[in-house]
């Protein structure tokens, strides 16, 4: 499935995509987002009452406005879930966090029992300076209560570029799960996450004999920080299952809060071609096995490579036979040992490899009834110093040059051309307060003014360029003029203000020519910013002018105008594109 040029805003969850089935009934799927545009808050904030329900208070201007739920749930652009997910070339605007509500550009589906794959993957995104949180995996509290199901402790996703966060080919999971750590993860606590780098895939883990346990793996090299999950089906279920995601090339030793479960199968969901782990799991000492490996055709319900394992004598000649079907009872320990690794490779978004799905089968016989957690017998005995298996990558701190969403605007007309402005005046209360900046901005071309006064743009309004510039520091007889003769016709007119320019209450009647609907009442205001238009029998609807006082004050105002009207006096296009249709033929061809 292909989400293409497709745009969200102001919604509680922008977008969110899930697999069409789950493993072991479905052979895997993928679905995609790209040259899409996200917002959280756009600047229409609505309007208090009617069939608005939630009215409070936003996060990128600090103004009330309408919310998509009540005051404190958690928004977040791009949603993910299940998954594979892939999500590319789009933009995020407008996501900024309150005191009282979590606000992410990208965020996990909230109290999810279910699994996330390591192969949701982002790519080629751009973030305004408009987002504080590019990702978010959630706090225990309100609507995220204790953030500890199986799906919220496993929430991961790969930065494919770097464009998120940084650090390309770098992977970003959750802060407290130490299966996919290393020690040179870099944490980002407002994310409440860890970029690392490696190679990760799951273990899909069925029981039956054994309902409602809990399942605690450990990592070799963190004993101390296990990642407990309690299974997906309901409890009291005469079967469970789990799916942690796990660091290749690395061992984890998996316990019990009560008797281990007589059959246990481990399943491997996403392995490469010779990917492995080692798991060693705890069972009392006078436990006998059967182990047999298998690779299960879904599609005819058989099994072929059939396969029993041998044991050896110690865990130095398991690690000296990776590839052989061998095995390992720690009898003090109570630790079984045996790998798990890919003999075949996958195509595509399968699940599981092309010969079928490789599974590993345990079938236990005791007669204790003894909880089944080893950990204190195997730790420090099995204790690893913590090291990476893929390297760290540096930190490229220049933001992606060829990232984000390609369309500025996305409209009903996507056929139509549109101009990019920023208006950021400044008044004398913001320079009090240490702001310096003013300036206009056409175009991603940024024109900055650092005098006091008044500062004008002339732009094309058929081709968009930037045609004149000017400014002045009061309203006299020459900037008067200037408004009167100097500004050519079929002109975009755009209006800064830095300071209090002397003479700011007798500009307003020289402000109707542009298409105000009358002089405007400028007393007591301390800035302007002014959307105009020279040369219209009709003015355009995105004419405006914007006035800031005391703490009110503008800060950056932002517009995109459509250009190349025939009602601005341009001329037709001789044959005009579709640009829907374009997109549409692009869309279809590389189906």
């Amino acid at each position: 499935m292909l989400a293409l040029c497709e745009n969200f805003a102001d919604n509680g969850v922008g977008l969110s995509f899930a697999s069409d089935g789950s493993y072991p009934k479905d052979e895997g799927s993928s679905q995609e987002v790209r040259q899409s545009l996200f917002v959280g808050e756009s600047q229409n904030r609505g309007t208090n009452g009617g069939q608005n329900k939630y009215w409070g208070i936003g996060g990128t201007d600090r103004k009330m406005r309408t919310l998509p739920r009540n005051r404190t749930f958690p928004i977040r652009g791009f949603q993910i879930y299940d998954g594979p997910v892939r999500l590319t070339q789009s933009t995020f605007r407008g996501f900024i966090p309150t005191p009282e509500r979590y606000t992410s550009a990208v965020g996990f589906n909230l109290k999810n029992t279910w699994q996330l794959t390591p192969r949701n993957n982002l790519s080629q995104l751009s973030f305004h300076s408009t987002v504080a949180l590019r990702a978010f995996f959630g706090r225990p509290g309100q609507w995220f209560e204790e953030n500890d199901l199986d799906g919220d402790k496993n929430s991961i996703f790969h930065d494919v570029d770097g464009s998120v966060t940084g650090y390309r080919d770098a992977y970003v999971g959750r802060a407290d799960n130490y299966l996919i750590q290393h020690p040179d993860c870099v944490k980002i606590p407002e994310w409440n996450g860890a970029i690392c780098s490696g190679s990760y895939s799951q273990v899909y883990i069925q029981t039956w004999g054994a309902p409602s346990l809990s399942l605690s793996i450990n990592r070799d090299e963190y004993p101390d920080a296990p990642l407990v999950l309690r299974g997906i089906n309901s409890q009291g279920a005469s079967s469970q299952q789990y799916q942690p995601i796990l660091m290749m090339s690395k061992s984890y030793s998996l316990h019990w809060n009560g008797p281990a479960p007589r059959e246990v199968v481990l399943s491997l969901i996403n392995f490469d071609k010779e990917d492995w782990v080692l798991v060693g799991l705890c069972y009392p000492s006078d436990t006998t096995f059967q182990i047999m490996s298998d690779i299960y055709d879904r599609q005819k319900n058989t099994f072929d490579d059939i396969t029993d394992y041998g044991p050896v004598s110690s865990l130095a000649q398991l690690e000296a036979k990776p590839t052989e079907r061998k095995y390992f009872f720690d009898q003090p320990v109570g630790l079984l040992w045996f790998y798990l690794r890919a003999q075949h490779g996958r195509d595509g978004h399968s699940y599981c490899s092309t010969k079928g799905c490789e599974r590993v089968k345990v079938t236990a016989t005791t007669s204790s009834k003894q909880i089944c957690n080893c950990t204190a017998k195997a730790y420090p005995k099995y204790t690893k110093t913590p090291s990476a298996v893929v390297p760290m990558p540096a930190q490229n701190p220049q933001p992606c040059t060829n990232c984000g969403a390609k369309e500025v605007v996305f409209s009903s007309e996507p056929w139509m051309s549109y101009l990019h402005t920023q208006v950021k005046s400044l008044s004398r209360k913001e320079e009090e307060k240490g702001d310096n900046a003013s300036f206009i901005t056409v175009n991603k071309v940024t024109m900055q003014f650092s005098q006091p006064g008044f500062f004008l743009v002339s732009v094309d309004a058929c081709s968009g360029k930037v045609i004149k510039k000017a400014s002045f520091m009061k309203v006299d007889t020459k900037m008067k003029q200037y408004l009167k003769t100097g500004i050519p016709k079929r002109s975009i007119v755009l209006l800064a203000t830095r300071g209090q320019p002397e003479g700011l209450v007798d500009v307003a009647p020289h402000l109707v020519s542009f298409g105000l609907a009358k002089a405007a009442d400028v007393h007591n205001k301390e800035s302007l910013a002014m959307w105009g238009f020279q040369g219209a029998s009709s003015p355009p609807t995105w004419i405006s002018l914007q006035a800031g006082q005391e703490d009110d004050v503008l800060g950056l105002q932002e517009r995109y105008l459509p250009l190349s009207l025939e009602t601005y006096g341009c001329l037709p296009p001789s044959t005009e594109k579709r640009k829907d249709l374009e997109l549409l033929k692009k869309a279809t061809e590389q189906q």
